[in-house]
Order: C-alpha cells, then sequence, then structure tokens
C-alpha cells in the first residue's frame, strides 16, 4: 500500500477520495490550509501560508509520501472581487502548484497528480467530444491558469523525472455539491419554471465518486505515469434531460418551458450572461476513451446513481420543505 498526501482533502472531493483511498489499505495524510473537516483516519497537516509560501519549510520531517493529489485550487468565482482576476489564479494555480511540486520531488516524492479541468482545454466541444490531444483554447482566467500549470508541470517532470499525471474533469457533481448545480436543485425543488426545455447540448458531467475512483488509479497505476487523462460519467445528458432525471429524483417534476436556444442566448447577451448560458445550452462532451484504454478504468457509478445520491443528500440535507 502507499501513502498518498491528498491537498484540499477537507473539500469536496478531496473527502471523497481520502475516504476511497482509506477503504483501500491507503495512508493518507491530507495537507490543507484550516484544520478540520478531514475524513477519519487521515493525517492533518495544517499549512495556512497563502499559495504553499511555506511548504518546503514546513514539510513534516516523518512525512514519506509515495504520491501526491493535488485538489487544492482556486476555483471558478462566482462573484470575482479580485482587482487582478489573471493575476490571482495564476499565484495560486500555477505558482502554489509548482511550490508543492517542487516540495514533493525534494522529498523524494516520485508521482504528482494534478486535477486541472476541461476549461483547460474548452468550452465548447465544437460538434465531437474533446480529447486529451486537442489544441488548449482556454477562454477565462481560470482555464488558462490550468493550462499554464498543466504545462509548467511538464517541463518539472522532463526535468526532474517525477512521474506527472493530469486530470481533467468536466463539472463535478455529488452530495456536497455547491454553486450553479445547486442551484439548479433549488430551483426545480422549488418548482420554479425553467426556461430550459429547448436546451438540446450534450455536456459531460463526472460524479463525485467516479472522479475519486479514478484518481486513485492515477496515484496508484504503474501505467498512469506521464499520461493526461479526460474523466466523466458514461453518459452526456442534455441540460433538459439533467433538470428531468434530477425532478424525478428529487419527487418534483421539473417545470421546463420550451423557450428556443437563440432566445436564451440573446437574453444572456443582453444582460452580460452569455459565459453563464453558454454553459446552460452550450454542448461540451469529452472523451474518455484514454483513461479506458490505458488504464482500463470504467465509471463504477451510472450517471442516474450519482444523481439519485445527490438528490438524496440535497432532499435530506438542504431541501426541507420545498422536496
Amino acid at each position: 500500500m502507499s501513502h498518498i498526501l491528498v491537498t484540499g482533502a477537507n473539500g469536496f472531493v478531496g473527502r471523497v477520495l481520502s475516504r476511497g483511498l482509506l477503504e483501500a489499505g491507503h495512508t493518507v495524510t491530507g495537507l490543507v490550509r484550516r484544520g478540520g473537516h478531514l475524513e477519519p483516519g487521515v493525517n492533518e497537516w495544517v499549512e495556512p501560508s497563502a499559495d504553499f509560501a511555506a511548504i518546503e519549510a514546513g514539510w513534516p520531517a516523518s512525512l514519506a509520501a509515495d504520491c501526491v493529489v493535488h485538489l487544492a485550487a482556486r476555483v471558478h468565482v462566482m462573484r470575482e472581487v479580485s482587482a487582478d482576476p489573471e493575476a490571482a489564479f495564476h499565484a495560486t494555480n500555477v505558482e502554489g502548484t509548482l511550490r508543492v511540486a517542487r516540495a514533493a520531488s525534494q522529498h523524494s516524492v516520485r508521482r504528482f497528480v494534478f486535477v486541472s479541468s476541461i476549461k483547460a482545454v474548452a468550452e465548447a466541444d465544437n460538434g465531437r467530444p474533446l480529447t486529451e490531444d486537442d489544441a488548449p483554447a482556454p477562454e477565462d482566467p481560470y482555464g488558462r491558469s490550468k493550462l499554464v500549470a498543466e504545462q509548467a508541470l511538464a517541463r518539472y517532470a522532463r526535468e526532474t523525472g517525477m512521474e506527472v499525471v493530469i486530470v481533467r474533469p468536466p463539472l463535478v457533481y455529488g452530495p456536497g455539491v455547491r454553486a450553479n448545480f445547486l442551484r439548479l436543485m433549488q430551483g426545480i425543488g422549488k418548482g420554479m419554471p425553467l426556461p430550459l426545455g429547448a436546451a438540446h447540448g450534450r455536456r459531460s458531467l463526472v460524479y463525485v465518486e467516479n472522479l475519486a475512483d479514478a484518481l486513485m488509479r492515477c496515484a496508484t497505476d504503474p501505467g498512469a505515469a506521464g499520461q493526461c487523462f479526460h474523466v466523466a460519467d458514461t453518459d452526456a445528458l442534455t441540460v433538459a434531460e439533467l433538470c428531468r432525471a434530477l425532478g424525478r429524483h428529487l419527487r418534483k417534476p421539473a417545470r421546463l418551458l420550451p423557450i428556443p436556444e437563440e432566445w436564451l442566448r440573446l437574453a444572456g447577451r443582453l444582460a452580460g450572461r452569455s459565459a453563464q448560458v453558454d454553459r446552460l445550452v452550450g454542448a461540451l462532451q469529452v472523451d474518455t476513451a484514454r483513461i479506458r484504454s490505458v488504464l482500463n478504468w470504467t465509471p463504477p457509478y451510472s450517471t442516474d446513481e450519482g444523481l439519485a445520491a445527490t438528490a438524496r443528500w440535497y432532499r435530506t440535507t438542504q431541501g426541507g420543505r420545498e422536496c
């Protein structure tokens, strides 16, 4: 069994990954900025410095890890407060990531699994699922920072021999999900009419348990070394299909209005929210053939099972009276 260091181990994905690693018999150390909220059995390492500025000096003398799974990041910000978002994303997602990789390499860590994002490649699929070999064209500071971090890690791997694995998930959902996915469930749960009945673009998602399973494989399988993988559920649903499935599991049928997509896009432009509308109605499918072929990996849970688990969590912890 291996000793895995997980950054961001008390986050949405980090807790699920940590639990899976422990159940598989691995030792897990969680590197977090604030203590608490780790899975029972995870060794806690609190490093409060911004962007891992003090990680090298603070590396515990007793920590001998085999692999780092780097989840900690500055993610897509719903209400940006930074005066320079590009610099803020770069500081955390590029410079911070490289500090973790350098400290790990200096302490003989063999493998570094970097959780990037499909947004490092594109925001839309242009008619076919995105592959790992497509030319990247990120469109926002978050996606650009993830791409630059990928490229910097690739150079560092060539210089040092560290085994770097890049994982690019699309939107991650599951119990504990926040942001737009939670808002969608809230709207369905409250019976709000949603103008998404004619949204036909298919979008890949990944259930958090499926992503954690793939990350465990990337951390331990020799075949993952030096690879870049797209990871997603088997099914890619339209937003209308997603709403109907969620409504079924929430026990509150989704009320969908068949508003034409071009009307929605026009409304988005007029309201200055084109990017948000595009994420709702546009197509973004990812090709997962490489991880299936190289690691013989398939998602252990279906999309419907993932949505059912997410809806159960919402009904019991978030939904209250409306569900």
